[in-house]
């Protein structure tokens, strides 16, 4: 399963709002495509909620599915339903 690491985005230990938004701009989401995908990040710095809003945003389009919190029993916070992945590929096709 791919990890999402927020502390990859912090500089000097702090995730400034700015320059995550910037960076995740840049960030290559494709490599989640239809993946699950665990969130981490709140291990040796301080994640402000809106870090974690921002990252399911930007996961949700992608990922099938999000997981967050300890590895050995993740919880689930986004699943992508059959009915919105279809939407999504009948949106491309036109």
């Amino acid at each position: 399963m791919p990890h999402f690491d927020l502390e990859a985005f912090a500089e000097n230990g702090l995730l400034r709002e700015q320059s995550v938004r910037d960076a995740f701009a840049r960030h290559d989401w494709e490599q989640y495509r239809d993946k699950t995908v665990h969130v981490r990040g709140c291990g040796n710095i301080l994640v402000p909620t809106w870090a974690y809003l921002m990252t399911a945003a930007y996961l949700s389009q992608v990922a099938r599915r999000i997981t967050f919190g300890e590895e050995q029993s993740p919880t689930p916070i986004f699943v992508k339903t059959e009915s919105a992945q279809a939407a999504r590929t009948d949106n491309a096709k036109s």
